[in-house]
């Protein structure tokens, strides 16, 4: 094992984050201290980070379970090791890393040892502003304030200390401007199609919104070979960027006249509508049903279309979306048992990050997996606010953001002890 950057390890250093200080409000660039990794954490270098809609929900968001200020966002990042903290010995310092949401104790739990699971039960997921293991942050402004931690990530940092649990080591050589997509929404719908619904060749796959996430998942059952993938969704100026993705059916909830899916639109049913009679539109169109439905809105409403569009006896419905705070999904007890269909959650699509990202990443390269198409955008750091607003505005899928380039003089790169 190297050792740690001997100017640096265990020193606070000082360097540029992009502070959210309240809800909603542009994003500041200040100076700030990192401290150094604690036992099991790493410090990072970030290269560069992307944005996605996880971060502009809690930018706007003013009270539990995520209204943490001042915080530094920011969680599609890749980056390389700075230094380690005590007992790190599966990472060194020069390594490449991706930080990720979900923890993965890499074995210690039964459920990162077992195939059927990737939530980890040594440090569960939550949405904590502090370490994982501690509760503590490692940042601080120049008035030594705390500023709160993101997703165990952070990554609106040009240094940042994530747990070892929360990276994954990647190839080097792997285009990081690509390996930071791979650590939330599109490695999870991705990853549902693969994994979670286990796509099979030749099968119909229905996608109810046509966000980031369920472009992912397009792409995914590309990858499997699906043979027919319907994409719902009421915005038709979405169908030529959802082509490109795959999706081979458009279906506009607004067109369906007094069908079943008028009601998406209004992201509500009627009391009186039945279960079966809400799949009516896709049932007619795939002959009884699709082989795997996916909700990527987290709507309840759209929950159950996507459940009661699935074929009977066989049809699986992965729910990627995140529903609003003590929302809920109905379903009738004897629906469920009469249809034998499958309803399952999907966090991170299923995927293990340490085993699965790498695979990603390898396929990318192998020229298999298509990321470039999700990347519309590329700014500077100091530009970030202007990436927020596109995103808002719906004018792009993915904006990379980049915080040094991999072609700038290492003098650059060096971190300014404190």
């Amino acid at each position: 094992m190297e050792s740690p950057n001997p100017s640096t390890a265990g020193k606070p250093i000082r360097c540029k984050a992009a502070v959210c200080r309240k809800a909603g409000e542009p994003l500041a660039i200040e100076e700030i201290n990192v401290d150094p990794p604690r036992a099991r954490e790493a410090r990072i270098r970030v290269i560069c980070t992307s944005i996605c809609n996880t971060d502009v929900s809690f930018w706007r968001m003013t009270s539990s379970p995520g209204g943490f200020f001042p915080r530094i966002l920011g969680h599609e990042a890749v980056g390389v090791v700075e230094s380690v903290g005590e007992g790190v010995t599966e990472l060194k310092t020069g390594d490449t890393v991706v930080p990720v949401f979900l923890p993965d104790c890499g074995g210690e739990c039964a459920d990162c040892r077992s195939e059927n699971s990737n939530l980890c039960s040594k440090l569960p997921f939550k949405l904590s502003p502090g370490m994982p293991r501690d509760g503590t942050s490692r940042f601080a402004d120049l008035r030594g304030n705390v500023i709160h931690n993101f997703l165990s990530v952070s990554g609106f940092s040009e240094y940042t200390v994530v747990d070892v649990a929360h990276l994954t080591k990647v190839d080097s050589s792997a285009p990081p401007e690509r390996a930071c997509l791979l650590n939330c929404g599109i490695a999870a719908g991705v990853g549902a199609a693969w994994r979670k619904a286990n796509v099979q060749k030749g099968s119909t796959v229905a996608i109810f919104g046509l966000g980031s996430i369920g472009l992912a998942v397009a792409e995914g059952a590309r990858l499997c070979g699906a043979g027919r993938v319907i994409g719902i969704d009421a915005y038709p100026e979405k169908l030529e960027m959802a082509k490109k993705f795959g999706v081979t059916e458009f279906v506009n909830p607004v067109d369906c006249g007094d069908k079943s899916l008028s009601q998406v639109c209004h992201l509500k049913t009627p009391e009186n509508f039945e279960l079966e009679e809400s799949g009516r539109v896709i049932n007619e169109m795939t002959g009884g049903g699709a082989d795997s439905c996916f909700e990527c809105a987290g709507s309840p409403s759209l929950m159950e279309q996507a459940y009661a569009s699935c074929r009977k006896g066989w049809g699986k419905t992965i729910v990627l979306g995140v529903g609003g705070e003590g929302s809920e999904m109905k379903l009738k007890c004897m629906d469920v048992l009469q249809s034998g269909r499958t309803l399952t959650g999907a966090l991170f699509g299923g995927l293990k990050p340490k085993t699965h990202i790498p695979i990603l990443l390898q396929r990318y390269i192998h020229k298999e997996l298509e990321l470039d198409k999700f990347v519309t955008h590329e700014m500077e750091f100091e530009d970030i606010n202007k990436a927020f607003d596109l995103l808002v505005e719906g004018k792009c899928l993915r904006c990379v953001i980049w915080l040094y380039r991999p072609d700038q003089s290492a003098a650059c790169l060096m971190p300014r002890v404190v």
